[in-house]
């Protein structure tokens, strides 16, 4: 009983605290118990009306003092004692609601009060659900950050989660204050995408960081890709899943060189979002604010002109494209608003840019195509993955490849928000009926029983080889990477190389390829998988090879192979 005891205590002792301010501040005291009276007169009629009002007028200068609006019941977290004993009291009461208002004495009776007030004040708070009634209208995007390791991905997406709201300041406040005691004062903006202790010890992401904000026009999710190179396979996970790709650069002296060079991953990176289907591609300049680069045109200038000619090259247009824009990350600088230390950018910021970008075209009419990105189990079996053509609904029978179980959706979560239907483009979660989650893997895909989608062993595709010590031979094995499936695969026949710039093929047979050659390969893969030719429906026909944690080759599936009986 102990908690229960002390919790009424303290929170008079902060009633008490508050009454005092409202001495000091009446005009705003008074415009919040006009705001709050009628919701709160109704829900008491035994509680005494001299006290009731100043716990009242005490919540809502506690949120008049905050800066931004907070959630009214994150109020005790100044002080931890209070902040536990607050949740164990506000448990039993959720257990048996309204057994209070029969209960003992007053001042049980009246924390109950205050408990309800709170709560109540809370329900319109959290910023999801008032998405939902235009959830549908807006259109779904999915950005997914890349750059080499340490250039500012998770602090950028931080940064923009708390500018648009998506974040509260008083949690951000909670990651400095453990960051600093960690001595790594400037990663608390990334903790609200590194969730998971070891991302946080080592400032490293590992998984794709998933979190999602919106602006007038649109709905974006953000994929934060992890940098290092040991991760790249969840890196292209994500980067499969996107629509647009975010390149994060460091300007800062020395940091921009090491992840551009042969080795760093700003190279990889790029090109594996050119092959995975990301067609727009922003390049933000980050730490324009750090000390070496001052907001400086020639830094920037001179990272532009050495990045330009390589995502050239990569395949990306620099005229319709790419688009630069320095950034802080740090700061959010240029993120939301224009910066005044940079008089030299004269386009949008970050965000307002996203939300002027062109519509993407998705084929709402066309097949369900649901590439399995994650599987758990939470109730049933649960799965993630982008939605990339065609339109699910609740109950809908669908088909999962290549195992062909036939399946119900028992219901659809798009961003965490409980709908009825989805279209294409968005990151759907989905409760299904009729399978076990032992029986999934990733890289499954759920298509409609009347048009499914191809699967097999064998097909023809057209490769370029970007880098390879020695010659590939037939009988050379790799990983491939397509859509959101990895599958162990050997090249069995090199059928013809492919003249780069003309694209003529040869007459012979090639017996081996080299660098920088392009040519149409017979490759065999471990077990089944799910692709469709690059021409019928890209998502699900483009790929990369990689071999001993490189990126070898890129390429497209050109024709499948019946496989002989």
């Amino acid at each position: 009983m102990d908690p229960q005891d002390t919790a009424p205590d303290s929170w008079e002792q902060e009633d008490d605290v508050e009454a005092q301010a409202v001495d000091a501040e009446p005009q705003s005291s008074f415009a919040g118990l006009n705001v709050n009276a009628p919701e709160f007169v109704p829900t008491f009629l035994l509680g005494g009306p001299s006290v009731n009002p100043v716990s009242d007028v005490g919540a809502d200068v506690a949120a008049n003092k905050e800066v931004s609006q907070i959630v009214a019941v994150e109020n005790g977290e100044t002080d931890a004692g209070a902040e536990e004993t607050w949740e164990e009291k506000v448990k039993p009461d959720e257990e048996e609601p309204g057994g209070g208002c029969l209960a003992e004495s007053g001042g049980p009776e009246l924390d109950e009060g205050q408990e309800e007030l709170e709560e109540e004040e809370e329900l319109p708070t959290p910023k999801p659900p008032p998405a939902k009634p235009d959830a549908p209208k807006k259109e779904h995007v999915n950005v997914v950050f890349i750059g080499h390791v340490d250039a500012g991905k998770s602090t950028i997406g931080g940064q923009i989660m708390y500018l648009t709201g998506m974040v509260e300041k008083r949690t951000l406040e909670k990651y400095e204050k453990e960051a600093k005691e960690k001595n790594r004062e400037t990663w608390y903006l990334s903790w609200a995408l590194d969730t998971n202790q070891e991302e946080r010890d080592k400032g490293k992401t590992v998984e794709v960081g998933r979190a999602y904000f919106e602006t007038e026009k649109k709905h974006f999710t953000i994929l934060d890709a992890p940098g290092h190179k040991s991760f790249v396979p969840n890196m292209i996970g994500g980067a499969s899943q996107a629509d647009l790709a975010v390149l994060v650069i460091s300007g800062r002296k020395g940091e921009f060189e090491t992840g551009f060079e042969k080795g760093g991953q700003t190279r990889e990176h790029a090109m594996l979002a050119k092959t995975a289907g990301v067609k727009h591609l922003i390049v933000l300049i980050n730490k324009m604010d750090d000390p070496t680069v001052n907001w400086s045109l020639e830094r920037y200038e001179e990272c532009k002109e050495k990045l330009v000619p390589f995502l050239k090259k990569v395949g990306f247009n620099p005229k319709k494209d790419i688009h630069f824009m320095p950034c802080s990350g740090l700061t959010g600088a240029n993120l939301k608003e224009p910066c005044e230390l940079c008089p030299w950018y004269t386009g949008l910021p970050f965000i307002p840019h996203l939300d002027s970008l062109p519509n993407f075209n998705r084929s709402v009419d066309g097949p369900v195509r649901l590439p399995i990105v994650d599987k758990y189990k939470d109730m049933g079996t649960v799965i993630l993955g982008k939605l990339e053509s065609g339109c699910i609904c609740k109950a809908q029978q669908l088909v999962m490849m290549p195992n062909r179980h036939t399946v119900e959706v028992l219901s659809l979560l798009s961003d965490d928000i409980e709908t009825d239907d989805a279209m294409p483009g968005e990151n759907l979660k989905l409760r299904l009926k009729g399978i076990e989650e032992e029986e999934i893997l990733p890289g499954f895909i759920l298509c409609n029983a009347e048009n499914l989608c191809h699967t097999g062993r064998t097909f023809d595709a057209q490769i370029v080889i970007i880098e390879h010590k020695s010659i590939i031979c037939p009988g050379y094995n790799a990983v491939l990477h397509i859509h959101t499936c990895i599958e162990e695969v050997q090249i069995t026949a090199l059928i013809c190389l492919v003249d780069k710039k003309s694209g003529e093929k040869s007459k012979t047979r090639p017996r081996f390829v080299k660098q920088d050659q392009v040519c149409i390969a017979r490759l065999r893969a471990a077990g089944t998988i799910c692709l469709e030719t690059f021409k019928d429906f890209p998502q699900m026909g483009r790929f990369t090879l990689r071999d001993e944690g490189k990126t070898i080759a890129i390429g497209k599936v050109l024709k499948l192979v019946p496989e002989k009986d």
